[in-house]
């Protein structure tokens, strides 16, 4: 020990001293407690018998298929794949990660008007974006108005990247003209071109040939050797509703194709891997986000180990977006959370570039503040967080570790099965790619009517006095036959919708009434729980209040107006008073009795349905709505 070393153990004493008297605890004990907690909680009966891994019972399984464990030790064997920079590439792509100056803060700008654009990348230029990413073409931007759009961007400090549809090699035409009249050289130029006809053919429904993106690719390689051309574009599967691995195990699959048709060219294999880059949706999911984007690194990097790419040649370059689907409309300002747990995710991750998509994105054109909101999380991440000094910040996690290696396997085993089809072009042909994330999104549906996958702000704790933020509509999508665009909040949404319109008309908003039964602290937990589920579809309530027998109940039920009634109490009340009352309301003119629990016994013939945690919240509402005459206009599904 050195003189400094002994001096601080002087002062503050040995920290082994601190465990001195203690046993160490075992894995075992450690289960006798988490035991001792379920059998306090209900989760596991006081006389089932005590299973070998208790905590298994908190086990929860991923749409891919494997379950996320509640406790991630070094018995579990995973460890830190490799060095940042070095193969596999799970670590970081680069071995300075984003240490030097962060990574490449992205702004998306699609409004038409090209005089608002440019006034808007000019602003997100000036408060901390390193590139722009411009919708032109139907819609957006008119491709020949795009040096109008980019006047006053020095192109040779700022990349920018193109999302131009079927318009691509027109938009990379007018890329290099406002170069030519800006006298940029055109070594100087960053960005990415965004061709990708496999993206557009996944959007649409509708064959595009990737020749003209391959030789648009062959031809800037030797033009301009710091833009990539094509994008692999992951959002198209993951806004289908599709899982991580699915998004994962299509676009490896589609940068296959892609890296196919270029080594037909004359680009040798390293360069044609770097005309490539890759989009990944960025989620709420922290972990899932940051293990996906870690994968999706290993994975790539295999397929060019297998091709004969040179070591240097075998990074991935990404570009993560923050989840169109996690969007929400009502109480969108939670957007900004689920915004910044996503980009801290995508930084963790390794993401190169990242977009973050402003908190107002579902509602329609974002105005200035939200788009200052969407840069300044980057900035905080990146200048106050100091996140890209850090390489890898989740390695070594046995969690993350654990999640990498799981979703890396079930996305090569999906892109396999990709492969085996012919490819991702015919796999999207055969319907192979539709019904795979079409099954997904009816498992992921099933969840967030369950709430087990909760919506804060919309199926969990909802505001129902929140008031509308108007936007400008964005831009519309061609219409498509390709793979749907699904929001995760869309039915919770319609149903609130509904309810507003029907607020305006004279009947008023859907309304249930509470038949609370007994004191207040015998019902006010399941009251509560009513409330907070009626309110994410938009119905009202009132309530009895503290009753002490049926006749009670119903004198404050005809009080009420309305015909719908839950029943809230405890077990014991339910047993005691829930069938008379449930009767006496039905005299008295209830058309829809429900019981805020579990169905129990005889009560269940005199009731028409349970609310409880778990249950088809969507079906509650529904059945709510239809019952007071609520109508579904059949555009409500459309989503922004």
């Amino acid at each position: 020990m050195t003189a400094s070393e002994r001096s601080t153990s002087s002062e503050h004493g040995d920290l082994s001293d601190l465990m001195a008297g203690f046993e160490l605890p075992t894995h075992r004990q450690w289960q006798e407690q988490v035991e001792q907690v379920l059998r306090e909680s209900g989760l596991l009966k006081r006389d089932a018998p005590a299973p070998e891994a208790p905590e298994e019972l908190l086990t929860t399984e991923l749409h891919d298929g494997f379950d996320v464990h509640p406790l991630y030790t070094s018995r579990a064997g995973h460890t830190a794949t490799g060095t940042p920079g070095a193969a596999p590439f799970t670590r970081n792509s680069t071995v300075q990660g984003a240490a030097d100056d962060g990574w490449d803060v992205r702004q998306y700008h699609e409004d038409p008007d090209v005089t608002t654009t440019n006034r808007e990348i000019l602003a997100d230029l000036g408060g901390g974006a390193r590139s722009v990413w411009l919708r032109l073409g139907p819609g957006g931007i008119a491709v020949d108005e795009l040096g109008d759009a980019l006047h006053g961007v020095r192109l040779d400090m700022a990349g920018v990247v193109l999302r131009a549809g079927e318009q691509y090699e027109a938009a990379a035409g007018e890329l290099l003209r406002a170069a030519e009249q800006w006298n940029v050289p055109y070594e100087s130029l960053r960005g990415n071109l965004g061709a990708d006809p496999l993206g557009l053919r996944a959007r649409t429904g509708r064959p595009h040939e990737t020749a003209p993106a391959i030789e648009l690719a062959r031809r800037w390689a030797h033009t301009c050797p710091g833009m990539r051309a094509i994008s692999v574009d992951g959002l198209p599967y993951h806004d289908a509703g599709g899982s991580d691995a699915e998004e994962l195990g299509c676009a490896v699959a589609a940068g296959v194709e892609y890296l196919r048709s270029l080594s037909e060219t004359d680009l040798d294999l390293d360069t044609a891997a770097g005309l490539l880059e890759f989009r990944f949706a960025a989620t709420v999911d922290q972990f899932s986000t940051t293990a996906k984007l870690r994968a999706a690194r290993r994975m790539w990097e295999r397929v060019l180990r297998a091709c004969g790419a040179t070591p240097r040649a075998r990074g991935q370059h990404q570009h993560a977006v923050t989840s169109s689907a996690m969007l929400t409309r009502r109480d969108p300002w939670v957007n900004m959370l689920r915004s910044t747990i996503a980009a801290f995710a995508a930084a963790a991750g390794g993401a190169t570039a990242i977009t973050v998509q402003p908190f107002d994105a579902a509602l329609g054109l974002p105005d200035a503040f939200s788009r200052r909101m969407a840069r300044n999380v980057q900035a905080l991440l990146s200048h106050e967080a100091h996140l890209g000094q850090v390489i890898d910040p989740a390695g070594g996690s046995y969690y993350v570790e654990s999640l990498t290696d799981e979703l890396a396997g079930a996305g090569w085993n999906w892109f396999r099965r990709i492969e085996a089809e012919g490819g991702l072009t015919a796999a999207l042909e055969s319907g192979l790619v539709a019904d795979r994330l079409a099954e997904t999104w009816r498992e992921r549906e099933r969840a967030i009517a369950c709430r087990t996958d909760p919506i804060t702000g919309v199926s969990e704790f909802p505001d129902p006095g929140e008031q509308p933020i108007v936007r400008p509509p964005r831009p519309a999508e061609p219409e498509s036959g390709g793979l749907p665009r699904h929001r995760y909040a869309e039915e919770y949404e319609r149903l609130r919708d509904d309810a507003d319109r029907a607020a305006e008309q004279p009947r008023g908003r859907p309304r249930v009434f509470l038949a609370t039964l007994g004191p207040l602290a015998s019902y006010t937990a399941r009251a509560s729980f009513v409330r907070n589920l009626l309110a994410a579809g938009g119905v009202e309530t009132t309530e009895a209040g503290e009753t002490e027998d049926s006749a009670a109940v119903v004198t404050e039920f005809e009080r009420a107006g309305t015909p719908l009634v839950c029943l809230c109490s405890t077990d014991r009340l339910y047993d005691e008073r829930a069938e008379e009352t449930a009767l006496a309301l039905r005299a008295a003119g209830a058309e829809l009795v429900l019981l805020a629990g579990k169905s129990r016994g005889s009560i269940a013939a005199s009731v028409d349905g349970f609310v409880h945690a778990g249950g088809d919240a969507p079906a509650v509402l529904n059945d709510i709505h239809q019952r007071w005459g609520v109508s579904t206009p059949a555009v409500a599904k459309a989503t922004p």
